[in-house]
């Protein structure tokens, strides 16, 4: 295992970079069955050790994290450091799967558990004896389990029949076994650890603990950097173009994205002079069609050493790759119009692929389990690559009809909300049979259609034209701005709306962020101006949505053409700084800003305080559970002084101590509007305390002040009791906790 965890294989296994001169931590949070954080993963130990148990009967570590954000590469980093005895747990067996293998084996291919460890696994040269799998049997606790990858099984499992295996000598198909092994029916107490993507959901019961990873935090990001590129001259040339981009920093807190980005950077600044960088387009398709820029760019005759670097064309490399790429595109979308992730030999010769262009770096061999002479089989490098070959087979075909290319569109509308997908003993039966499929999200679904807008834009119409009839091209894109400009209009009068104060408020799904991040691909302003007129609500609810730091560019590209003020409340997300700054030019509309729990710090203040000053508008401050410190918190004071209409404001659970506590009492002494305020779970003590008191002092507005969980002491206490005589306003205080 330390032999074949010691690298991370680039470009088609061109490029081979150690594990450990690359690797960098990314953000990983704890969660509670109640989908509450416990605070955050230090270090890969803690993955494994009692940190974070919420359910100390459950089988699992439940990681989840959305595309690209490093899931499978954090199980590699674990088994590396275990093979190395670097890593702390006690355990001495550990056997790594993919999920999707799972789906390879035949339905009546019986297997018991002592094959699928010693067949599929760790391929012993002669049959292990008895004693190790029985010391496996009596010492469940010595044996760590991987599972890669829940959401890619691909199999429609009637996950209500499934019956349970409990012995280990019975033999079963391979999905039965996986599901005994995760639910404990077998090898009960071992450890087992379970990655899929946002959004499939599993019963606490089946869980021991739940990690969410949320990719690169800025201090990350820099360590990357120092890592991928070993002159300071490069370091410093991408550290300042990043910090020109918060979109392209947005997208590459995402560690494949910034993979992508870094990779094609160093190679196609090695091949060409004036590379760098994009300044201003930075879509996800953009990324994407670097990747294949890259890839294709193997086709082109090396230059001589004495020469100099050729002069760096895109369109040109596409044409001469239009071939391999057209072939590539065409076994993409096959593969996902039959729901699958793997692709044969047989099935690259039909789209015209020859082993040459295996070489281009697309596609790699699967070597996941012995196939027992099975032939051989290959799967592209990254399931979103694939999402992303599958659209340039839909604008690239001049064969179908026109209206072919909404076909996944149409798929993903049919279920448009995630549900949970329970392991089979845990399921509710309340689940219909048409909800079985474990892709229920479509998310692999979603970024074809969200390519598919951006290949259509007009920003890539020069390369698309090259490769494409005009004239087809034309009649794709109108049908595309169509379809979007209805589906927006159609999802937000499907949703219920609330009605409190003569204010209408809406809470929008996922799919609604889902088609803004298509809209935001297309690069149209007229169906970002459509959409943002079709918003009538005075309020968006877009909490619990999975929103990241990259989707706020899209969010911002709809909103900043609202002409009506309009409140956003986007609490329990993971937007961070990044996604802060590019919001920027909506808060001039905001009545309502709610960010609570969305990790920021005093850098996203710093640009509230600039934009909520400048407008005035806003009566709502949500920042509740981020980590602000006194220095924030100044900022914050600043906002309540200066802004007549702010009512409330929510900044609990940071990290302000008397200081900043002092700075907000000042203020919201000077504030008329203000009545709620929440400092619940900071420090400010017995300081922060007299501060209120003095605040609190006929006050005339404010009614509602938690101070609780603050660490105020009795002298604290006597001061609040001394100001409440003369208060007559004041209606709720909480201080217990203190």
């Amino acid at each position: 295992m330390s032999r074949d965890t010691s690298f991370i294989m680039s470009y088609g296994q061109q490029d081979e970079t150690r594990l450990e001169e690359l690797y960098t931590d990314t953000v990983m949070e704890l969660f509670n069955d109640s989908n509450e954080s416990l605070g955050f993963v230090q270090n890969l130990d803690q993955l494994l050790g009692e940190d974070g148990v919420f359910n100390p009967k459950g089988e699992i570590i439940y990681v989840m994290g959305d595309a690209g954000v490093g899931k499978s590469i954090l199980l590699q980093k674990l088994q590396n450091l275990w093979s190395k005895k670097e890593l702390k747990t006690d355990t001495i067996f550990f056997f790594k799967f993919r999920c999707r293998m799972f789906s390879i084996f035949k339905e009546t291919e019986q297997m018991s558990l002592k094959d699928l460890l010693f067949k599929y696994n760790c391929y012993p040269d002669h049959d292990p004896d008895n004693e190790v799998f029985n010391y496996i049997l009596r010492f469940p606790e010595k044996v760590v389990f991987t599972f890669d990858g829940y959401d890619e099984i691909q199999e429609d499992i009637d996950l209500l029949n499934v019956p349970e295996v409990v012995s280990p000598e019975d033999k079963a198909n391979s999905l039965q076994l996986l599901l005994s092994l995760l639910c404990g029916k077998l090898l009960k107490g071992s450890k087992k650890i379970l990655t899929t993507r946002t959004g499939i959901e599993m019963q606490s019961r089946v869980i021991r603990k739940k990690v969410v990873l949320r990719g690169f935090s800025p201090d990350h990001l820099k360590t990357y950097i120092n890592l991928h590129f070993k002159e300071q001259e490069h370091r410093d040339l991408v550290s300042v173009q990043l910090d020109a981009s918060p979109h392209l920093c947005g997208l590459c807190s995402t560690p494949l994205f910034c993979w992508i980005v870094f990779k094609s950077f160093r190679h196609l600044h090695s091949m060409h002079d004036n590379f760098h960088l994009p300044e201003t387009s930075n879509t996800l398709t953009d990324i994407f069609l670097r990747l294949s820029e890259v890839f294709l760019s193997r086709l082109a005759t090396p230059a001589s050493p004495l020469l100099k670097k050729s002069t760096h064309c895109t369109s040109e490399t596409f044409r001469v790759g239009l071939r391999p790429l057209a072939g590539f595109a065409k076994l993409a979308l096959q593969g996902l119009e039959r729901g699958s992730f793997l692709c044969s030999q047989e099935e690259m010769n039909e789209c015209g692929l020859t082993e040459e262009d295996m070489a281009l770096g697309f596609l790699k061999p699967v070597s996941d389990f012995d196939a027992s002479e099975a032939p051989a089989t290959f799967e592209f490098i990254h399931i979103t690559l694939q999402s992303f070959l599958a659209a340039f087979a839909l604008v690239l075909d001049e064969q179908a009809s026109g209206s072919f290319i909404l076909k996944f569109f149409t798929e993903c509308s049919r279920r448009r909300e995630r549900f949970c997908l329970p392991l089979a003993f845990c399921i509710s039966s309340s689940v219909k049979p048409s909800e079985k499929k474990p892709f229920a999200t479509n998310e692999h679904l979603q970024f074809t259609n969200l390519f598919l807008c951006g290949l259509l834009s007009k920003t890539q119409a020069s390369l698309m034209g090259l490769l494409v009839s005009p004239g087809l091209l034309k009649k794709k894109r109108a049908l595309l701005k169509a379809y979007l400009s209805t589906s927006v209009k159609v999802h937000l009068e499907g949703l219920p709306h609330h009605t409190a104060n003569e204010d209408k408020k809406v809470h929008v799904l996922p799919h609604f962020l889902w088609i803004l991040r298509c809209i935001f691909e297309t690069g149209s302003k007229d169906i970002a101006k459509m959409t943002a007129k079709g918003i009538t609500a005075s309020s968006i609810k877009l909490g619990y949505c999975n929103v990241y730091s990259g989707d706020c560019t899209a969010i911002n590209f709809v909103l900043q053409h609202r002409q009506k003020l309009l409140g956003l409340d986007m609490d329990n997300n993971n937007i961070s700084d990044y996604g802060v700054k590019q919001l920027k030019p909506s808060f001039c509309k905001m009545t309502v800003v709610r960010l609570c729990v969305n990790n920021l710090s005093d850098g996203s203040i710093e640009v509230l305080a600039e934009e909520l000053c400048k407008y005035k508008v806003v009566k709502v401050l949500g920042l509740y559970n981020n980590n602000i410190t006194d220095a924030g918190a100044k900022l914050v004071a600043q906002i309540i002084e200066e802004c007549p209409q702010l009512a409330v404001v929510k900044i609990g659970k940071n990290k302000i101590t008397g200081v900043g506590g002092r700075y907000l009492a000042n203020a919201v002494k000077k504030s008329t509007s203000i009545f709620d305020v929440g400092m619940w779970g900071n420090s400010i003590g017995n300081e922060g305390a007299e501060a209120f008191a003095e605040a609190l002092r006929n006050h005339p507005s404010l009614t509602n002040l938690s101070l609780a969980a603050n660490g105020i002491a009795s002298e604290g206490g006597k001061c609040l009791a001394e100001a409440l005589k003369e208060n007559s306003v004041l209606r709720i205080l909480w201080y217990g906790g203190s």
